[in-house]
């Protein structure tokens, strides 16, 4: 499937790549409207605090201030479309400020997970959630991710990464470590943080989009037809889910 790649002008760690990665997205129809469908998970979240702050971590790629115009758009990356550059691993935000912070696909790319979880507790509000979402340890993205993706994946690795640069680093598998896998140890390490809801999803529309790196395999069209067969498999989600949505909440 080589042919079907697009050419990698950027190293994964220049901020060009990122901003590269962003016009692709807006670019492709379908694509898009996946991402759309992500965001709406997240702007459910916030329409439940409407008059509290909510994070984006990770925006650099995405445009989720174009879905929720309130959140507070961040990166580890100065990019110019992003409000604030820091690492999730130290925010700077005030004990219990925060209402909500989402993420997609950013999680697993943390070098010290434990160090952001540690973060989340100490800045999101009582009742407060962290919203992310992230690779999925299904049958089929197993299979998916070891074969096709440049990322790791390994369900067997530790609790922190070694990184090398803030992007070109991760375990996509990091997400089903922490939260299913050693979920005793997460609960002990992070009493105030409560496991609320895992949900796999999203079997095949990313991957018939290209994400960013491929040409679709599929006319933008097509997407209702795809959405619906998605739904019509729903049952199916745990075995065949490319990406899980997790939902923490501060109690």
């Amino acid at each position: 499937m080589g042919f079907l790649r697009y050419k990698q002008e950027y190293h994964l760690d220049d901020p060009r790549a990122t901003l590269a990665h962003k016009e692709i997205i807006l670019r492709k129809p379908f694509l898009k409207r996946v991402y759309l469908d992500w965001y709406s998970v997240f702007k459910k979240v916030a329409d439940q605090f409407p008059k509290g702050k909510t994070l984006e971590i990770g925006s650099g790629g995405g445009f989720l201030k174009d879905v929720i115009p309130t959140v507070i758009t961040s990166d580890i990356l100065p990019l110019e479309c992003c409000e604030l550059v820091f690492s999730a691993e130290e925010m700077p935000f005030a004990g219990g400020e925060l209402s909500a912070i989402f993420m997609l696909n950013v999680f697993h790319h943390i070098p010290k997970p434990w160090m952001f979880l540690n973060e989340a507790q100490r800045v999101l509000a009582k009742g407060g959630k962290v919203v992310m979402i992230e690779p999925a340890n299904s049958v089929f993205s197993r299979f998916i991710y070891r074969n096709f993706h440049h990322e790791p994946f390994e369900p067997a690795g530790e609790w922190e990464i070694q990184s090398s640069g803030p992007l070109s680093d991760s375990n996509q598998a990091l997400p089903y470590i922490y939260f299913q896998r050693d979920k005793l140890k997460f609960e002990k390490e992070f009493p105030q943080l409560s496991i609320k809801s895992i949900t796999y999803h999203t079997p095949f529309r990313y991957l018939l989009s290209g994400g960013v790196s491929m040409r679709p395999l599929i006319p933008s069209w097509s997407f209702g037809f795809f959405t619906g067969m998605e739904k019509l498999i729903s049952p199916l989600s745990r075995q065949l889910g490319m990406f899980a949505t997790i939902e923490l909440e501060k109690i």
